[in-house]
């Protein structure tokens, strides 16, 4: 069969679901056998559900995938079918999790060996059943776009999900998603897990996730801080190489870029890893002395700037902990971009370095709010501030595309109005 292109398919098919039934059916590219589908592969199922991909630490070669279900599954694997290594059964690993007085099956499956640039077709299969076909498409080492979500974190994710399907349909070439942390407004809450999910099914499934743990995630249904118990088991992302502190925070490569994904939580973690910030800023400085990528990403949930909040003068402007810890860290390591979340609002910063305005240093954007928990009209501007959203503020995402020697990240409205650009030249 004679392979079509990446973006003569989406231009065909624009993200168009896979077909149920019987037939046939698109994949990225790939005209794939479909099978009745007796185990559902997206939410809402009765034995697999919450179908997702995450990303890898090697994108071009790897891929993980992962599932949960009620009850225990016989044999869960993931099958891949197209290009190099089609045909290859991956077996699952399974994991009981109880939370919120919930018991889930998770499983996830490693798929390795893959080819750079190339659209598979993957399943689920389990119990002597298969699910239906989802696409999978490995990078090509080359220019891409990703999609960024600020802060999820709401008491109703239908404003969310709206906000997550329009941008997605928007940007139909987006290559992976971020979510920059509080996903949900309370990490042990099972029901707001499985809105977020919700949220997003029909993009998880096909591209991946790099997930961020924020403030949120540590807290319990009696709003005190704990171990970010569901959080660390519902995203398998790349490890970092210290096994107490696996999931926490981890680094990835896309493209020309190099992602570093940073935990801020040290305040929350304390009781549990007193020696965690120590580590990781140990691991940072290795991980981007091995890294050989042009560009450099920060993903960052806690601000590295302080805002003075509006009737609250003992607040001062300046740099919060979390800034004062990792700024000197990304000047040695020549850090482009600083992406931030946590405070709810929009703000361009511009280049800073040692703790001012700095052609020379990274570019430091706070992404803004993608949940309904909004905070209008509480911070004062900040002396760094080169851009802030149109007040009063709502709901918003970013765009993120890698091209040759730029880079470019834009902010949108939800209703796809841009309202900010910055462009990045090596």
């Amino acid at each position: 069969m004679k392979k079509i292109t990446r973006r003569q398919f989406l231009g065909l098919c624009a993200g168009t679901a896979l077909l149920g039934g019987g037939g046939w059916a698109f994949a990225r590219g790939l005209l794939l056998p479909q099978v009745k589908e007796k185990a559902a592969v997206l939410l809402g199922g009765d034995k697999v559900w919450a179908l997702r991909q995450i990303v890898a630490g090697d994108n071009k070669a790897s891929r993980t995938v992962m599932w949960q279900s009620p009850v225990r599954l016989t044999s869960p694997a993931v099958e891949l079918a197209g290009g190099e290594g089609g045909g290859t059964v991956f077996p699952a690993q399974e994991e009981v999790f109880s939370d919120d007085g919930v018991t889930n099956y998770l499983y996830t499956a490693a798929l390795t060996g893959l080819s750079a640039g190339t659209p598979y077709g993957y399943r689920v299969t389990a119990d002597g059943e298969a699910g239906a076909w989802n696409s999978l498409t490995t990078e090509d080492g080359g220019a891409f776009t990703a999609l960024i979500f600020p802060d999820s974190q709401s008491n109703d994710y239908s404003g969310w999900k709206q906000l997550a399907q329009d941008a997605a349909a928007r940007t139909p070439e987006a290559s992976f998603f971020v979510n920059m942390g509080d996903l949900v407004d309370n990490g042990e809450d099972h029901t707001q897990w499985a809105a977020w999910f919700d949220a997003v099914e029909g993009i998880i499934n096909r591209i991946p996730a790099a997930p961020l743990m924020g403030n949120h995630e540590t807290y319990n249904q009696q709003w005190k801080v704990r171990e970010p118990a569901a959080y660390l088991r519902l995203f398998a992302v790349p490890g970092n190489g210290v096994a107490e502190d696996d999931r926490r925070y981890y680094s990835f490569d896309y493209g020309p870029v190099h992602f570093a994904v940073l935990d801020t939580q040290q305040d929350e973690e304390q009781e549990w890893h007193p020696q965690i910030l120590q580590r990781q800023q140990e691991w940072f400085r290795e991980d981007m002395r091995r890294t050989d990528k042009p560009w450099k990403v920060v993903l960052m949930h806690k601000d590295p700037l302080q805002y003075r909040i509006h009737n609250r003068p003992e607040r001062a402007e300046g740099f919060s902990d979390e800034g004062r810890a990792w700024m000197p860290l990304f000047d040695a390591a020549g850090i482009d971009l600083v992406l931030s979340a946590h405070l709810h609002t929009y703000r361009n910063r511009g280049h800073i370095k040692n703790f001012r305005r700095d052609a020379a240093g990274p570019l430091y954007i706070l992404t803004g709010v993608a949940g309904n928990v909004r905070y209008p009209g509480l911070w004062v501007d900040h002396a760094l501030d080169e851009f802030v959203a149109p007040q009063p503020e709502t709901d918003n995402y970013l765009t993120l595309d890698v091209s040759g020697d730029s880079l470019t990240i834009r902010c949108f409205l939800p209703d796809g109005t841009k309202i900010d650009e910055a462009v990045l030249k090596k």
